[in-house]
């Protein structure tokens, strides 16, 4: 399955600039195995020398994949922005799942997944 998003666009929601943060693992680790991944923090700055956007609506080009670092109560707006932004998947990592965010993306045609989006692709 791994080969099959090394192509996509992705973007972490949640991403921090604490290296002991599961949203700065994730994104620093796909980073580093050459995914095309942009990052997402609500207060910017940047990770790896990339820079984090504010919101899913700054990344300037289409993102196919999203990966929920957040906590649950953001996961509705963050749900309804990839709704809004064509994501085509949404992978809800532990600790970033809510069951209405979950029914409001499938029910939006977006395949979306409670699992961890690393574990399931051997990335780690």
């Amino acid at each position: 399955m791994l080969n099959s998003y090394k192509n996509k666009t992705i973007a972490v929601f949640g991403v921090s600039q604490d290296p002991s943060k599961y949203g700065y693992k994730i994104f620093h680790t796909l980073t580093q195995k050459g995914f095309q991944v942009y990052g997402i923090n609500p207060k910017g700055g940047e990770v790896d020398g990339k820079p984090l956007y504010v919101s899913l609506t700054d990344i300037p080009i289409a993102i196919e994949v999203a990966i929920m670092v957040i906590p649950p109560t953001a996961l509705l707006s963050a749900v309804e922005a990839c709704k809004n932004k064509g994501v085509q998947e949404i992978w809800f990592q532990p600790g970033a799942q809510e069951d209405n965010a979950f029914v409001m993306a499938t029910a939006a045609g977006i395949r979306a997944v409670n699992a961890c989006f690393m574990a399931e692709n051997g990335l780690w």
